[in-house]
């Protein structure tokens, strides 16, 4: 399992860091943009060079938020400190869908995942060190051990 666990966190560092400010800006997130945009952009990675990619719902919304880069920055430097990324950049991608009455998790997919899926992913994903990082190997080895990639929206295929 370990090394399964170090595969995985070296697959995901050649997008950028996998540990560290990333879960730390996605947990800040709602808070620094508010809730609508929160539900229409939502933070994808971190590149090498310390910007944060971010999906938004459509190429208005990516706009929108761009412009308002600066005092988001400022939003998440109050809560981060030196984890704030560098700059922001958006960009039109997927973006979770909210679940009715919760504005700040993103529900997990809307497929339905069996029992024993979950329970194998969470052994597959046992031997990942950080606790954020195997609950999401595990969800995405549960999604794939139910053999479903939920399609996209209809209004967000590209």
């Amino acid at each position: 399992m370990d090394r399964l666990g170090e595969h995985v966190r070296n697959e995901l560092g050649r997008f950028g860091p996998v540990e560290g400010a990333l879960p730390a800006v996605v947990r800040a997130w709602p808070a620094a943009v508010g809730a609508e945009n929160a539900r229409q952009a939502w933070p994808a990675r971190l590149s090498k060079d310390g910007t944060l990619h971010v999906n938004a719902s459509n190429s208005v919304w990516a706009f929108q938020l761009g412009v308002l880069a600066p005092a988001i920055l400022e939003k998440l430097r109050a809560d981060l400190g030196e984890a704030t990324p560098a700059a922001l950049k958006f960009a039109p991608g997927p973006v979770p869908v909210a679940e009715a009455g919760s504005a700040e998790k993103p529900p997990e997919h809307r497929i339905a995942i069996a029992p024993e899926h979950r329970v194998e992913a969470a052994a597959i994903a046992a031997g990942i060190e950080d606790e954020e990082l195997r609950e999401l190997v595990a969800r995405a080895a549960a999604a794939s051990l139910a053999g479903a990639a939920p399609d996209p929206p209809a209004d967000r295929r590209f």
